[in-house]
């Protein structure tokens, strides 16, 4: 276990791998853990980093820092005691909330962002992530397979607390505002049978984006679509991460050939 010191307490986060830094930034349910598959995938070629965000996994839980700006601030002191650079962000749920908020006010510093099932445009949230517990919220939005047991072994540990206070600040409409406005290219990713952020319209209008902006559904995903398709996920963020610099991520689809592969 790695952690450094921020404001006085821990901050827990693991690192694979060697080369530019990717940073995996979790969800409302569970913690880190549950990257460890696209972190291996990454790090063939990247230096990945996991860390768990203040009220989440073995990270201190002070009700005072669950704020989406202290978030930010965690994933902004943790960079900077690391001394990371330029870096490519790769979040889920309120990961993908706090790293497209982070890559809008520091876009010199982020040179691209993944956001899986990140609440944007027209979307439903559904109301029991903010009222059922986190050990109830794990066994519905995950499948009963071992896959998903890294999620449920670290869900207990979240402070509900802290899901309800950024979803107290979340709004969808705002977060299409910044997407609209981004200069960092950002790659969306949803589970189309996502209970939890459920899309209204299958896709948002490519007009409403920039040109640096591409969504893609995964069909058969539900929440966690790093976990229900992972060879087909980890594909696509490879090839994303892989980009040149400037390059639009509107070129990336889901090949059949993935589709087949995974079968």
């Amino acid at each position: 276990m790695s952690a450094i010191i921020l404001k006085n307490d821990i901050v827990h986060y693991e690192v694979l791998g060697r080369g530019r830094p990717v940073v995996f930034l979790h969800g409302w349910v569970g913690s880190w853990r549950y990257w460890i598959t696209a972190m291996q995938a990454a790090a063939i070629q990247y230096r990945a980093y996991a860390l768990d965000l203040w009220g989440f996994g073995d990270t201190a839980k002070r009700s005072e820092y669950y704020a989406l700006d202290e978030q930010m601030e965690l994933l902004d002191g943790f960079l900077d005691k690391l001394g990371v650079g330029r870096i490519a962000l790769v979040g889920h749920g309120l990961g993908a909330v706090v790293a497209l908020k982070y890559a809008a006010r520091h876009a010199g510093y982020v040179n691209r962002v993944m956001g899986i099932g990140l609440p944007v445009g027209d979307v439903t949230i559904n109301p029991r992530l903010r009222n059922d517990s986190p050990a109830v919220l794990a066994d519905w939005l995950l499948r009963d397979d071992p896959v998903s047991e890294a999620v449920r072994v670290e869900a207990p540990k979240t402070d509900s607390l802290a899901i309800r206070t950024s979803l107290d600040e979340l709004d969808p409409l705002t977060m299409l505002d910044l997407a609209r406005e981004l200069s960092t290219p950002c790659l969306l990713v949803h589970g189309q049978r996502d209970p939890a952020v459920s899309l209204n319209n299958a896709a948002l209008d490519p007009y409403e984006l920039p040109e640096n902006t591409h969504q893609i559904l995964f069909e058969a995903s539900g929440h966690f679509p790093m976990l229900d398709e992972p060879s087909k996920f980890n594909r696509l963020m490879n090839d994303f991460l892989g980009l040149a610099s400037g390059e639009s991520p509107r070129q990336l689809q889901l090949k059949e050939e993935w589709k087949r592969r995974v079968r």
